[in-house]
C-alpha cells in the first residue's frame, strides 16, 4: 500500500473563559454555541493532540489516528532524520488559534531545565496532569511567537526603570509606595525584581482596600488630564476585569504591545507577559507550562515564577521577517523548535521547507500539490499534516495561509 504524504486534521478546541464565543467557531464556519472558544490546537501534545485522516484514505483504513500516535509509527518518513535525532520521535512544535476577548493571566514560562526538573518532582509526587495544584504539565520549555490576525493588545517584558517610577509617580498607596521605594534604591534589573516581589507578596494579605486606593488615583490622574499613558489605563481596566488583584499594578512595570494584522511578537522562556486581547496565531515549543503571577483564578506559584522569570528590562522581541516565493511572509524567531510562513496566495506559492508541516487555510480554497501526489484541497478552517516525505509543496489558489516548519529540517 503506498503509504499517504499528507492527513487531515481534526483539532481540538480549548473553552477556556477568556476566549472569545464567535471568533474561531466563525473561522470553522460554525455558530458558536455561546461558550467562550479560547484556543485551537493544532499539534501532537498529550493534552489536545490532533486526529490525523490520511489523503487518500486507503481502501481498509482504520479511521483517524491520533497525531502522535502517527509520528511514532514512522517517525523518519514524517518528521525527517534530523527532526528525530532532534527531538525525537515527535512533533517539536504545537500551533494554535488564539482568541482573546477578555486578558489572560499574567504569567512565564519556564526555561528547559526548570521544566524537566519540575516536571519529574511533579510525577515523584503522584500530582495527576489534571490536578490544580500542578505547575508543569509536561517536560518542555515554551518560547512562543504570536502573529495577529485582528488588532492584538498585550503587555510583555519590563519597561525601564525611570519609565517604571514615573508611572508609578504620586500613586496613593501602601503596596505601591513600597514598590517605588525597591525600585528607587536600586533602579536596575534587581529593583525591578523586588517591586514585582512586592506586588506579589500583596496577595498574601486582603490589599484590595489599598489596591483600590491606588486604581482611584490613576483614575483620577486620567480624568484630570495629566496622564496620556496607556499603562494607566491598563492598569485601570485591568483592576476592573480582577478586583483585588496587584496583577494591574504590576501591568505599570511591563511594555504595552500593540499589533497589527500581520505584526508578530517572540516571547522566550521566563519573559513576563499577558495577552489582552484579540485573534492570532500563535506557535511554539510543544509544552502547555505557564507559570502564573496575576489576573487569574488559577494557581498562582510565586516562588517557582520567580525562579523561571526574567526581569532585565527590555523592549518586545520581533522575529525576523522574510520574503518567501508567492508574496508570503516568513517569521523566524530566535529558536530551534519552530518557524511560520504566513500570507496571502493569489495563484501560486511554494514551500520551500520540508520536515513536519501543518498548514491552515484561514479564508479562501487552497490546493496543496506536492511531487509525490494527490492534489488536496483545504479550505477556510481546514488544516493538514504534511509529512517530510512530501518533499516541497506549492499552495495553488487565492486564500490565507498558514504554515507551521521545523527551521532546520
Amino acid at each position: 500500500m503506498t503509504p499517504s504524504h499528507i492527513y487531515r486534521l481534526t483539532n481540538q478546541l480549548q473553552h477556556y473563559a477568556w476566549g472569545s464565543t464567535t471568533a474561531i467557531p466563525a473561522l470553522l464556519g460554525a455558530v458558536g454555541d455561546g461558550r467562550p472558544v479560547a484556543e485551537m490546537w493544532l499539534g501532537a501534545h498529550a493534552l489536545g493532540p490532533s486526529m490525523a485522516d490520511a489523503v487518500p484514505a486507503p481502501d481498509a483504513t482504520p479511521g483517524p489516528r491520533a497525531l502522535p500516535d502517527l509520528l511514532r509509527a514512522e517517525p523518519d518518513r514524517l518528521l525527517g532524520r534530523s527532526v528525530v535525532e532532534a527531538y525525537g520521535p515527535r512533533l517539536p512544535y504545537l500551533l494554535k488559534v488564539l482568541a482573546a476577548a477578555e486578558p489572560l493571566s499574567l504569567q512565564v514560562h519556564p526555561k528547559p531545565h526548570v521544566a524537566r526538573a519540575g516536571y519529574s518532582h511533579e510525577n515523584a509526587a503522584g500530582l495527576a496532569l489534571e490536578a490544580a495544584e500542578r505547575n508543569f504539565k509536561d517536560d518542555q520549555h515554551k518560547p512562543e511567537m504570536l502573529v495577529a490576525l485582528t488588532p492584538f493588545e498585550g503587555l510583555c517584558g519590563f519597561r525601564r526603570p525611570a519609565r517604571i517610577l514615573a508611572l508609578l509617580d504620586g500613586l496613593d498607596g501602601d503596596t505601591v509606595a513600597q514598590m517605588r521605594s525597591a525600585l528607587q534604591a536600586r533602579p536596575t534589573a534587581d529593583g525591578v525584581r523586588a517591586a514585582f516581589e512586592v506586588a506579589l507578596a500583596a496577595r498574601e494579605g486582603d490589599c484590595t482596600a489599598d489596591l483600590t486606593c491606588t486604581i482611584d488615583s490613576i483614575r483620577a490622574r486620567l480624568d484630570r488630564g495629566e496622564s496620556t499613558s496607556r499603562g494607566d489605563q491598563t492598569a485601570v481596566d485591568l483592576a476592573k476585569s480582577f478586583p483585588g488583584d496587584p496583577g494591574a499594578l504590576v501591568s505599570l512595570m511591563l511594555n504595552r504591545v500593540s499589533l497589527a494584522p500581520g505584526q508578530a511578537v517572540f516571547l522566550g522562556a521566563g519573559e513576563v507577559h499577558a495577552y489582552l486581547s484579540g485573534v492570532g496565531i500563535e506557535i511554539m515549543a510543544s509544552s502547555d507550562n505557564v507559570l502564573r503571577a496575576g489576573l487569574t483564578a488559577k494557581r498562582v506559584d510565586v516562588d517557582v515564577l520567580l525562579r523561571c522569570a526574567s526581569f532585565v528590562p527590555r523592549p518586545p522581541e520581533h522575529p525576523v521577517l522574510r520574503a518567501e516565493p508567492g508574496g508570503l511572509t516568513g517569521y523566524r524567531p530566535p529558536v530551534e523548535e519552530f518557524a511560520l510562513v504566513y500570507g496571502e496566495v493569489r495563484g501560486e506559492a511554494l514551500i520551500t521547507h520540508t520536515g513536519p508541516r501543518i498548514a491552515l487555510c484561514l479564508d479562501g480554497e487552497l490546493e496543496i500539490h506536492g511531487l509525490l501526489g494527490p492534489v488536496v484541497r483545504v479550505a477556510q478552517g481546514e488544516s493538514v499534516f504534511v509529512g517530510h516525505d512530501a518533499g516541497q509543496v506549492t499552495l495553488v489558489g487565492a486564500g490565507s495561509v498558514v504554515v507551521a516548519y521545523v527551521p532546520y529540517a
